[in-house]
């Protein structure tokens, strides 16, 4: 079976009649625990998935933009001399030229053939796949130095400040920075990370509803709202900056909405911090009943579950193989993630299938992912 990387080169070589010069890729990511954490400056725990963004690019001679994507079969074209909004897909290369320029990074042309194997839509950050990519591609075609932490700003400002997604900063951080084997705890305030490895002999298992949202149009920026509203109640920067003992004494003074919204940030800080304790003691059974009691908060406190979700969570903690399940991204869709037995994978999987069918009506998407690293480029086969 050809990979996504050979397709994007092989269609490149076709259209061009040359090799390209380089090769980006960028991972999406599945998030173990800590969601809607990290627009509160709070903790989170994703892991790079082996699902990612290519280009196949080589550099141009002028200020030109050129790339197809082999997904969509559509080709976008710009100038970085002068570029205004587009409404599709090319959006987020604009965006992520747009504010690299604004980040003071000299920007050269270039022309690619792109491919991702990201479910749009999914809540596996495919967006952040493809702006990671699209920078990468940039740094190769323009020769500046990659500095992970700094490109996942830049792509958070393309996010905001040009898309119009207020996203927080965790999908751009662990397609950037994500470590080949391991999850990644990352501090949202200071962007500090530490790995954490998956206790012995389990896997990740991603599980896909099928069902999709758009974050634009979707609740998300709503819940940033209330969240900030929250915080200022307490008189603090972010809801990362309040600790349980502090939310009980003062949350009465809060509208219930308000209190719910709060509580779950809290709660779920706290959860990802003892979720990488559990990780470091090599405990399944604790990790997975922390990956339990997010999902219960997503669903009850922050809303942002739903029934094709919580459909496929309940499956799959029917499962003996099971540790764990949660919903994962921000939700109203996508995906849920579950903690399982290495060894009863495909086992789990089977029961799960008919599980959801019969529940929901429709059909699930199941795979086990390997934790991958950050977003990459390779010239003539050197990674750089």
């Amino acid at each position: 079976m050809t990979s996504p990387q050979e397709t994007a080169v092989a269609a490149f070589r076709n259209h061009f009649n040359a090799d390209p010069a380089y090769v980006a890729r960028a991972p999406g990511r599945v998030n173990l625990i800590g969601e809607h954490t990290d627009y509160n400056d709070g903790f989170v725990l994703p892991l790079a998935i082996d699902r990612a963004t290519w280009i196949a690019l080589r550099p141009r001679a002028d200020q030109t933009v050129w790339v197809h994507s082999l997904n969509l079969e559509e080709t976008a074209v710009f100038s970085l001399d002068q570029f205004d909004h587009a409404d599709d897909w090319s959006e987020y290369l604009r965006g992520m030229a747009w504010a690299l320029q604004e980040a003071g990074y000299a920007l050269s042309g270039w022309e690619g053939m792109l491919i991702s194997d990201v479910p749009i839509g999914a809540g596996l950050s495919s967006s952040a796949a493809l702006e990671m990519a699209v920078a990468r591609a940039f740094q190769a075609a323009s020769g500046w130095e990659w500095a992970p932490a700094r490109m996942a700003q830049i792509c958070r400002r393309a996010d905001n400040g040009w898309v119009g997604i207020q996203s927080g900063i965790m999908d751009q951080m662990i397609s950037a920075s994500g470590q080949a084997g391991a999850a990644l705890l990352i501090d949202c305030r200071t962007l500090a990370t530490q790995p954490a490895l998956l206790p012995p002999a389990t896997a990740v298992v991603i599980l896909d509803t099928n069902t999709r949202r758009g974050l634009v149009d979707s609740a998300y920026n709503e819940r940033r709202a209330q969240c900030a509203a929250a915080a200022a109640f307490f008189g603090v920067p972010a809801l990362r900056d309040v600790d349980l003992a502090q939310f009980d004494a003062r949350a009465a003074g809060l509208d219930e909405l308000s209190r719910r919204r709060a509580r779950h940030v809290i709660t779920e800080n706290a959860r990802t911090l003892e979720a990488v304790a559990a990780m470091r003691r090599g405990d399944a059974a604790a990790l997975g009943a922390l990956m339990d009691a997010s999902h219960a908060s997503l669903r009850d406190d922050f809303d942002v579950s739903s029934a094709a979700l919580n459909a496929i969570v309940a499956c799959a903690r029917r499962q003996p193989a099971c540790y764990g399940a949660r919903m994962t991204g921000a939700g109203f869709g996508g995906c849920a993630v579950a903690l399982v037995d290495a060894a009863a994978v495909e086992a789990f999987s089977a029961a799960v299938d008919p599980c959801y069918r019969a529940a929901t009506g429709q059909a699930p998407t199941l795979y086990a992912c390997r934790p991958a690293a950050g977003a990459t480029v390779e010239a003539f086969g050197l990674s750089c």
